[in-house]
This record gives C-alpha cells, structure tokens and sequence, in this order.
C-alpha cells in the first residue's frame, strides 16, 4: 500500500509539473495581453505606449513590465500615464491600472488586473458601467505651492456625488468600493504631483 501511494504521489507530481511548464507560456502571454489592452484601454485615444519607472524622483525609461506606461497616439502626441497600483481588497490584494491625463489632471479610466473579491458582489469593480464612469474624469489637480492633491479622493454613497474627486460607491460592495478609492488615492497622492513635474520626460518617447 505504501508502495502505491507513493507511486500515485510521484505519478501526480510529475503531471502537475509537467502541466505547469506547458500551460505556463500561456498564461504569461495571456497576461501580457491583457496588460497591454488594459494599458490602452484606460489612456482614450493611446495607440502605443513606452514603459517607465521614477527613481530618484525623476521619470525613467525603461524595458518590459514597469510601474507606469506613457500613452502617445497616433501622431506620437502623449495621451496619457497609465499607473499599476494595488491595495487590499475584501479578500485579497486588488491590482489595477489607472490613466492619469496630465492636461485635465484628472483620472481618465480604471481597469482591474487582479482581484478575488466575492462574485456577484464585490466583483462589480470590475464591470459596473455607473463605477467605472466614476474614473472618466476624476479630479486629482495639486496645489502647486505645495505639491499635494487639493482635495483627498473620499468616497459617497450610491447617488450622493456632488464633486469630481468623489467616488460613488456600489450599492452592496461598499468595502471593494472603498478599496478601488483608497489604491487610488494613495496612489495619486505620492505620484501625481511627480507626474505633473516631469510631464516633459514622458513626451517624445514614442
């Protein structure tokens, strides 16, 4: 009996192995491509995008997957900065993608790369068309003199959105509601005011 459970062991261990290394290209390709639509998807008008990273304070061009993705359409004009950021969630770490346009200062889509929050619920962040539109224009201007959001990005109850650094929560998802406004604004917080700086390091970079 030892003998066979522990052939049975080795037997699976070896298909779970050999699953992981075939099935393996796949997913990071798949992953690869969502990235890049993601990345597109929340820059409107982006139709490629150059990867950068901030080190010491200063915005740097850089190879692959990277923290920030400048968005340049068509005419090599830049749309937009894309921004991963992440947070915890309901039951996990939530990753997502934020476009921040450096014209308007505002927000100008989100998508989320990675979330485990409760289907039919606090999945929602991902598909509800009303929460999503609260990141088509979302207000995260800095006070210059002091180089700090002029308002902190709060969120409202379902219907109770009065201003554009407000985010209306999901009506039975409050705590992922909650969640997306807090990667954001803590995000937006520490890097907006370095992307509005170095707007100029972001341009011809096509």
């Amino acid at each position: 009996m030892v003998v066979v459970m522990g052939s049975v062991g080795l037997i699976a261990s070896v298909i779970l192995v050999a699953t992981y290394q075939v099935t393996a290209p796949y997913i990071e390709e798949n992953r690869r491509a969502y990235l890049e639509s993601a990345i597109l998807d929340v820059l409107p008008g982006a139709a490629t995008f150059a990867s950068f990273e901030i080190r010491d304070g200063a915005a740097v061009r850089v190879e692959g997957s990277a923290p920030l993705y400048a968005g340049y359409d068509s005419t090599g004009t830049l749309a937009g900065i894309a921004v991963e950021a992440r947070g915890q969630g309901y039951q996990d770490v939530i990753r997502i993608l934020y476009g921040y346009k450096t014209g308007c200062e505002c927000i100008v889509g989100m998508k989320v790369l990675e979330s485990k929050e409760t289907p039919g619920l606090g999945d929602k962040i991902e598909k509800d068309p009303r929460f999503l539109a609260n990141f088509d224009s979302l207000d995260v201007r800095i006070d210059r003199p002091g180089g700090q959001l002029l308002h902190t990005i709060v969120l409202v109850k379902s219907g109770a959105k009065t201003d554009a650094w407000q985010v209306e929560a999901i009506t039975g998802a409050t705590v992922s509601s909650q969640a997306i406004a807090d990667i954001i604004g803590s995000s937006a917080a520490a890097l907006v005011p370095i992307l509005k700086e170095e707007t100029d390091s972001f341009r011809g970079q096509s």
